[in-house]
C-alpha cells in the first residue's frame, strides 16, 4: 500500500509496537538497544512509569486550557526552571524550533523597547542547527537547508564555529544577540570548551549584546549537569530548551533574563496557543522530580564517563576507522573517517540503534537513566562492528 505521508524523511525500514526504557520492540518482534532516543528526547527511556502515572493522572483532569486563564502546572514548571537556573522568567512552547523562534524574538523586542530598533541582527556559527522554520534555517546559514526556501529571512549573520577573532569581526553596531548551541547537536557533536564560553560571555558584556545559549539538544542533564553552559560557570541572557524537558511530550521552553525579558512583557507580543497546557506541565514537572533527585545528575555523569573511557579504549583500538569521540555526559559522537551510513547500518543490524550527524559522526544518545549493562551491551556491539569493519 502507498504510503499518503509525504517524502521529507528517509525513514529506515523498522517500526516499533513497544518500548521500555533503553530498548525498543519492532513490529516484527526483534528487541533494539535504543541509542537515539526520539534524538535526545526520551531523557528517562521508553515507557516510564512515573511519567505514565503523571500523564494518567493529568488527562483525568484537564488536557488543554487557554493561555488567556491562570494554568497552576505551568507556574509550577517555570518556577522549579527559574529556582535552579539564571532565570527570572519562562516563557512555554511546544518545540525545539518554536523556543528557537521566540528567542530571536525576545532579543530583537529587548532592543527595540529601550529604542535601539537598528540593533536587531543575530549573530550564529556557520552551519548551526537551529530548528526548521524560515528563520531557523537563515540562523543557520547551511546552504542546503535554506535552498529553495527564499527569500531569504534577513536579519542574521555568520561566524567560524570556535573562532573569536571571526566572532569579534562579525560583530556590527547592530548586532543585538550571539546564538550558539554550546555542544553543536546536528552539527556533528561539537562541543565548544568552558574557555571559549567565558571569553564569548564577557565580549557580550563589552559590546552590551545578548548571549542565547541554545540547549535544545545539550540541556536537562544531557552534558551531566542541567545545562552544559554551567560548565563554564557563565550566565547566558536567554536559553531556549526543548527535547529532554518533556521525556517524549512535546514542550519546548525559553529561560530569560528580568532584562531579556523586558521587551515582552506587554499582552500579545508572543504567544501560542498549545504552549504551557497542563498535560505538558504535568509531564515536565515528572520529568524534573526525576532530574532533580538527590545523586540523579552525579550518575549521568559517572555512566557517561564509563562510557567515553569504554569508547576511547575501541577507538584506540581501532584508530583507522574512529577519528574522535566528541561529547560531553551523554551527548556523544563517534566521528568516523569514512562509512558513516554503513557503520550505523552495521550497528542496527546489531540490535543498536544510533543516529547520523555531520562531520561523518554517529550520534549515540542514551537515556539519562541507562544501566551499566546497556552500556556495556552497547560497547560489545560497536566493538564487534568495528572489527568487521576492520577485517575488511
Amino acid at each position: 500500500m502507498m504510503s499518503a505521508l509525504a517524502k521529507n524523511y528517509n525513514r529506515r525500514k523498522i517500526a516499533f509496537k513497544r518500548g521500555k526504557g533503553s530498548f525498543l520492540y519492532s513490529t516484527n518482534g526483534k528487541k533494539y538497544l535504543d541509542f537515539v532516543q526520539g534524538i535526545a528526547v526520551n531523557s528517562l527511556g521508553h515507557a516510564n512509569p512515573y511519567l505514565i502515572k503523571a500523564i494518567n493522572k493529568q488527562s483525568k483532569k484537564v488536557w488543554h486550557v487557554s493561555n488567556a486563564f491562570l494554568i497552576p502546572e505551568g507556574e509550577k514548571l517555570a518556577k522549579r526552571l527559574a529556582q535552579k537556573t539564571f532565570a527570572d522568567y519562562v516563557i512555554f512552547q511546544n518545540s525545539g524550533a518554536e523556543a528557537t523562534e521566540a528567542a530571536i524574538k525576545i532579543a530583537r523586542r529587548y532592543f527595540y523597547s529601550i529604542g535601539k530598533s537598528k540593533k536587531n541582527r543575530i549573530l550564529c556559527i556557520k552551519n548551526s542547527f537551529h530548528g526548521r522554520t524560515i528563520a531557523a534555517i537563515h540562523a543557520s546559514g547551511s546552504k542546503k537547508m535554506i535552498e529553495g526556501f527564499g527569500p531569504k529571512a534577513g536579519g542574521f549573520d555568520h561566524f567560524e564555529f570556535n573562532n573569536l577573532k571571526s566572532l569579534k569581526k562579525s560583530i556590527t553596531k547592530n548586532t543585538a544577540a550571539i546564538m550558539i548551541e554550546p555542544i553543536m547537536g546536528e552539527g556533528g557533536i561539537k562541543v565548544h570548551s568552558n574557555s571559549f564560553l567565558k571569553k564569548l560571555r564577557k565580549i557580550c558584556n563589552e559590546k552590551k549584546i545578548l548571549l542565547i545559549c541554545d540547549e535544545i539538544q545539550s540541556g536537562i542533564g544531557r552534558s551531566s549537569t542541567l545545562f552544559y553552559f554551567e560548565q563554564a560557570k557563565i550566565r547566558p541572557d536567554i536559553v531556549p530548551i526543548a527535547k529532554g524537558i518533556g521525556g517524549g511530550f512535546p514542550i519546548g521552553a525559553v529561560l530569560m533574563t528580568k532584562k531579556a525579558a523586558s521587551g515582552i512583557n506587554i499582552a500579545g507580543t508572543h504567544g501560542s496557543t498549545f504552549g504551557g497546557n497542563p498535560l505538558a506541565m504535568s509531564v515536565g514537572n515528572a520529568v524534573l522530580d526525576q532530574i532533580y533527585k538527590k545523586g540523579f545528575l552525579k550518575n549521568v555523569e559517572k555512566i557517561s564517563k564509563y562510557f567515553h573511557y569504554e569508547l576511547n579504549k575501541i577507538k584506540n583500538d581501532y584508530k583507522e576507522l574512529i577519528k574522535e569521540v566528541r561529547g560531553v555526559g551523554l551527548l556523544i559522537g563517534l566521528q568516523l573517517y569514512n562509512d558513516q551510513a554503513k557503520f550505523i547500518k552495521k550497528l542496527e543490524d546489531n540490535k543498536l540503534l544510533t543516529i547520523r550527524a555531520a562531520e561523518n559522526v554517529v550520534r549515540i544518545l542514551p537515556p539519562l537513566n541507562v544501566k551499566k549493562s546497556e552500556i556495556d551491551l552497547a560497547i560489545k556491539i560497536v566493538r564487534k562492528v568495528c572489527k568487521e569493519f576492520n577485517v575488511k
